[in-house]
């Protein structure tokens, strides 16, 4: 008889309706009335804003400021870019008309036709650049190093919560240099930030790479990712760093005067992460019991259950709680004081500590009369789902040690599972194997992707990225065996 969980289905079961029910067990976020748009409920937000103040203090001290630009982009502005326009024209969604006005029958109508179309921002370059190249007359004008957190639009028909929807919420930046040595340096630089970013506090173990010319952002000269593996062994895109060269600063007239007088074009960058990373996290840590989250990014570090049976009983426990949730709060982990919430819901025991497993909380702390007796807690870690009863001057002085173990616990199990499943293929026959199987991670050499692109339609896999700390060594491509310096990671993807 297999063990009873808090989701159903389970991960084996049916991975895609198991991530919908972590979601929505874990009371994250929900599908709006609005087709592809989605309502993200508090602890989802919560969730979201914990990873905006690490990014945006990241940000910050990587000399980097805040800015916001407009909603909306005049379409001639997305024109004089053609392969971004391109790559971007099937996702747009278009405003055409303004205003409202009663159509004589009780009901509304749009009013007369706009002068130009206007496009809602699927990204921001061509907006930005234009009020660049306003900014900037000199050299000494750059570096701009600029940030947004907003929201974008693009109308995908197939939508999944946090993964993809029509609306999303994201940060993008935008620099401005005078060299491409610089902007070489900027792309490389963000990039890190993003792996670090991920690693240390999503405990989401991340590959850097290169995107081949088929997988770059429309308009760059080059794209780098970090791609991470989640738990059915698909790749997910966790963030981009682009590296524009003068495509965008030709096209939107960003120009400078040099140290020599002359006048240059300037080169470019953009670089974003989305709420795509909450569906990463979820994907990478959670279990058949719900949401599990890295201590570094939950809204709640530990929640303090209060058990009694009566009134007088519950004035004790509650006062017992109210004193430990102070000593707790007063622990601080990753340059903060630790999130402590007490539940004294008019709810059964079971019942609400099963909503905060769902809800992946990291620590459950038990307070009944027994302990109080004993000066002591039961506590339950989300992670292992262990519990034990420990000292209340211990847990004091271990509460930190504890979030820190499970924050190593989650990266090095996420570590093992992308290890296990990753494979060095060497031809065909091996490749159709793989991917026909229960693949991950496939590392193959390949001669070029044009020739290996028919053979990953037809598999539904692509190149995920040639990992920055590639060897200069030759191999020879899979497919073709042809030799070759190229060498990368294939996936299924998300």
């Amino acid at each position: 008889m297999a063990a009873k969980t808090a989701i159903t289905p389970t991960r084996a079961q049916d991975y895609p309706e198991w991530y919908q029910q972590v979601i929505a067990e874990a009371g994250m976020a929900e599908n709006s009335s609005v087709r592809g748009c989605m309502v993200i409920k508090p602890w989802g937000y919560a969730l979201w804003e914990n990873m905006q103040h690490v990014l945006d203090r990241m940000f910050k001290e990587t000399g980097h400021q805040n800015a916001y630009f407009p909603l909306f982009i005049p379409m001639s502005y997305l024109e004089k870019e053609a392969k971004h326009v391109e790559g971007f024209a099937k996702e747009c969604a278009v405003v055409t008309h303004h205003r409202l006005e009663p159509d004589g029958e009780g009901g509304l109508r749009p009013a007369g036709p706009l002068e130009e179309p206007l496009i809602v921002r699927p990204t921001s370059e061509t907006i930005i650049g234009a009020t660049y190249a306003k900014w900037v007359r000199s050299y000494r004008d750059l570096p701009i190093l600029i940030n947004q957190w907003a929201n974008v639009v693009r109308w995908e028909m197939r939508t999944r919560l946090f993964l993809r929807t029509a609306e999303f919420l994201w940060q993008e930046g935008h620099t401005v240099h005078a060299t491409a040595e610089e902007a070489l340096a900027e792309t490389r630089q963000m990039l890190d930030v993003y792996a670090t970013f991920a690693e240390q506090y999503m405990a989401m173990p991340v590959i850097k790479g290169e995107k081949t010319p088929g997988e770059r952002f429309p308009g760059a000269v080059s794209t780098l990712s970090i791609e991470a593996m989640m738990q059915d062994g698909k790749a997910l895109q966790a963030g981009t760093s682009h590296f524009l060269g003068q495509n965008f600063s030709r096209a939107q007239e960003i120009k400078f005067q040099d140290q020599n007088g002359e006048v240059a074009y300037a080169w470019t960058t953009s670089w974003g992460v989305s709420t795509r990373l909450i569906g990463a996290l979820i994907m990478t840590h959670s279990d058949d019991d719900g949401l599990v989250l890295p201590p570094k990014l939950a809204p709640t570090h530990a929640v303090i259950l209060p058990i009694y049976r009566d009134e007088s009983q519950r004035a004790e426990v509650l006062a017992y709680c109210e004193a430990l949730k102070s000593d707790l709060k007063k622990q601080m982990y990753d340059e903060a004081a630790i999130r402590v919430d007490i539940d004294d819901r008019d709810l059964r025991g079971g019942e609400k500590k099963w909503y905060h497993v769902k809800r992946g909380v990291p620590l459950r702390i038990e307070v009944g009369p027994k302990d109080i007796a004993n000066n002591s807690v039961f506590v339950g870690r989300r992670d292992t789902n262990e519990s034990q009863g420990i000292g209340r001057d211990e847990l004091l002085t271990k509460v930190v040690g504890l979030l820190d173990e499970i924050q190593t616990n989650l990266f090095n199990r996420a570590l093992a599972l992308r290890t296990s499943r990753t494979q060095d293929i060497a031809n065909e026959a091996e490749f159709r194997k793989y991917f026909e199987g229960n693949p991950g991670f496939a590392i193959c050499w390949f001669s070029s992707e044009e020739e290996v692109q028919p053979l990953l339609d037809e598999l539904k896999v692509t190149i995920r990225c040639i990992p920055i700390d590639s060897t200069g060594s030759e191999g020879v491509c899979f497919l073709t065996g042809k030799p070759t310096t190229q060498k990368a990671i294939f996936a299924k993807a998300y």
